[in-house]
């Protein structure tokens, strides 16, 4: 990013959804553009309408946005950094409903997805939007007592909602990872004691043991992998892509080994970028 221009962070739903909250509190100081879709705001990023994106790419509940490890290998934009964003859902209304008026709510699937068991129990049904704070705007939109959203505390904020139940979520602990992309490939300099995640691509054909030789100098070299992906690229069941990160910089002696072995059995090797390890993983 240049200095001398204005950055702007791109990220997908409503003001409120959990991906403007993550861009709140990595780049609080940051103007910040409302996309419709995922698509879109990784688009906004390619043609140079922002800067960077903050993109939601797994949850520890529901697991991973499927859409987004699809479109990562086509996008022409670089991972620069990690964020781990602890989610608490709140179950919000219009000012005077309670709990028990309330028969529908809507939410983002995955968000939906992390409050099942409650939803079940209490016999509301859900309806899938294409965001959370969307969801909550509809809310506000609709006045209607019956109908909620399971949305953040932020949204609550900006649509006059109240807050029925804070979190909402299935599990404790519920936390999404966001991925920050950019169109400049940015690998930082090497630092001694500073974790490091690389993100790459690559592709093995349709053979027996392909994957195991391919993966092999990751193990022999002490390489830790704590992400593997795949994909039938082209809609043709002959070659898997897979996305792998693993806690390396591309300079430490084993990561090259392990690298130079992976070139003898895979192809179309592509590196997706290299970023400083979020400290919420010591955590874990």
């Amino acid at each position: 990013m240049n200095d001398d221009q204005p950055r702007v962070l791109a990220f997908q739903g409503h003001q409120g959804a959990y991906s403007h909250l993550s861009c709140t509190k990595v780049f609080p100081d940051m103007p910040t553009l409302a996309c419709l879709t995922f698509a879109d705001t990784m688009a906004t990023v390619e043609r140079g309408e922002a800067d960077i994106a903050m993109i939601p790419v797994e949850n520890s509940t529901a697991g991973r946005v499927e859409e987004i490890y699809r479109q990562l290998p086509q996008t022409s934009l670089y991972i620069i950094g990690e964020h781990f964003e602890p989610v608490n859902h709140c179950l919000l209304a219009i000012r005077g409903s309670q709990l028990k008026h309330i028969k529908t709510v809507g939410s983002h699937p995955q968000a939906l997805a992390q409050c099942t068991k409650h939803l079940h129990q209490l016999g509301i049904s859900p309806q899938a939007t294409l965001d959370t704070a969307g969801a909550a705007l509809e809310v506000t939109q609709r006045q209607d007592p019956s109908h909620g959203a399971i949305a953040s505390s932020l949204a609550a904020q900006l649509y006059d909602l109240a807050i029925v139940q804070e979190n909402f979520q299935d599990v404790d602990g519920n936390t999404t990872r966001f991925l920050i992309l950019s169109r400049e490939h940015q690998i930082p300099a090497r630092a001694a004691n500073k974790k490091y995640i690389t993100s790459f691509l690559f592709t093995v054909r349709n053979i027996p043991s392909a994957l195991y030789k391919a993966m092999g100098g990751f193990a022999t070299n002490s390489v830790n992998l704590v992400k593997l992906e795949s994909y039938t690229p082209g809609g043709r069941m002959v070659a898997t892509q897979f996305h792998v990160d693993c806690e390396a910089h591309p300079e430490d002696p084993n990561m090259i080994l392990a690298m130079d072995e992976l070139s003898y059995f895979a192809k179309d090797i592509r590196l997706l970028g290299t970023y400083a390890a979020s400290p919420y993983r010591d955590r874990e």
